[in-house]
């Protein structure tokens, strides 16, 4: 098998050739279709995450090892399964659940393998996407696709799932009531303002300073895009929203987007951020009790979320988000591009030569 793996923390990946494993006990085989390019996968090549201040979160405090194979969007057919695997067809196709824990911890238990203190997710702590085969740890990972597009389908196991766990964390009521304020129209943000449409929320206001996403984010279904470079544009954003925000997504996890998110919050806002960009804030602890705000983190979804997420995808025939495949060969080219900013919507890395979906 062919892989496209980190040696060296910021360093161009290398391919590498070696034999393609073969599945024992409930492990399966996947030929991959289709993987997706996450900005998590930034952080991850670099090897640590902004904290502020000066500060640095090192991936490999963290027990990240090298060489690794980047990729968590992944989908494609299965092609081998070990003895004991189940629930699983060799030729049926699939979106990899990458968010592995230990499976023996409470945690694990109750479902939630993505928040287990000893993950080992895909493309972060064992061997992901960027190759044309991967071993999956167990048959129960894979989430049948049926005949949804694999370029399609792979972004669901991260951008998806993220930000479907996210919207669930906004009350119902407020989500059914009031527009949600989104910071970041990158792939991200474009797959939060189709599934907010798709659930039925009151709807969508987005904050991006790059104008060249300002029209994806309008044809995915946003009520307005504002720019946050405009004097007066916290004012904006609360007109557009009603008002007041109650509920805000953010997309980008910057000092500057929470700080102003925190900002603009009304009583007894919510704020969930989802980006990484990295920064620190700092809140008052009386102010924060008396506006009774909520500011949350949420770390990607468990595997119950990707599967309602799939049949919610299928029931509401929710739209794409704009996608551009790149060759696996390109690998570390589209890297280079997400860092740049210059990718609108999911850059994916796919068996066939380049083309936009």
């Amino acid at each position: 098998m062919i892989s496209y793996d980190v040696t060296g923390f910021g360093e161009p990946l290398v391919r590498s050739e070696r034999p393609t494993p073969v599945p024992t006990g409930d492990q399966v085989l996947v030929r991959i279709e289709a993987a997706g390019v996450c900005h998590s996968d930034l952080h991850i090549w670099h090897g640590e995450y902004d904290l502020g201040n000066g500060k640095k979160l090192s991936m490999a405090d963290r027990g990240m090892k090298l060489p690794l194979t980047l990729g968590h969007e992944i989908a494609g057919e299965v092609v081998a399964m070990g003895p004991d695997a189940k629930g699983v067809e060799i030729g049926k196709r699939y979106v990899v659940f990458p968010w592995h824990g230990c499976g023996e911890c409470k945690v694990c238990k109750r479902g939630d393998e993505n928040l287990c203190l000893a993950g080992k997710s895909m493309g972060v702590y064992q061997n992901g996407g960027y190759a044309d085969h991967v071993l999956v740890n167990h048959a129960y990972y894979l989430v049948d696709i049926g005949d949804m597009p694999a370029e399609r389908a792979a972004p669901y196991a991260c951008s998806g799932l993220t930000t479907y766990s996210a919207i669930k964390k906004i009350s119902p009521q407020v989500f059914k009531d009031e527009k949600v304020v989104l910071f970041g129209a990158g792939g991200l943000g474009l797959m939060a303002i189709l599934l907010m449409k798709a659930m039925g929320g009151a709807g969508v206001v987005v904050v991006e300073p790059d104008a060249s996403k300002h029209a994806a984010a309008l044809n995915a279904g946003a009520d307005v895009v504002i720019d946050p470079k405009s004097a007066d544009f916290i004012a904006q954003v609360k007109q557009a929203a009603g008002g007041a925000v109650w509920a805000i997504i953010d997309c980008v996890g910057s000092s500057q987007t929470v700080q102003q998110g925190i900002d603009m919050l009304t009583k007894g806002g919510h704020l969930v951020q989802i980006g990484l960009f990295g920064g620190h804030v700092d809140l008052p602890t009386p102010t924060h009790a008396i506006r009774a705000i909520t500011y949350q983190g949420t770390y990607v979804g468990n595997l119950g979320d990707l599967r309602e997420l799939i049949a919610l995808v299928r029931d509401k025939k929710l739209s794409p988000v704009p996608t551009t495949c790149m060759h696996f060969s390109k690998a570390f080219s589209a890297l280079v591009a997400l860092e740049q900013g210059k990718a609108v919507g999911r850059l994916m890395l796919t068996p066939n030569e380049e083309a936009v979906a």
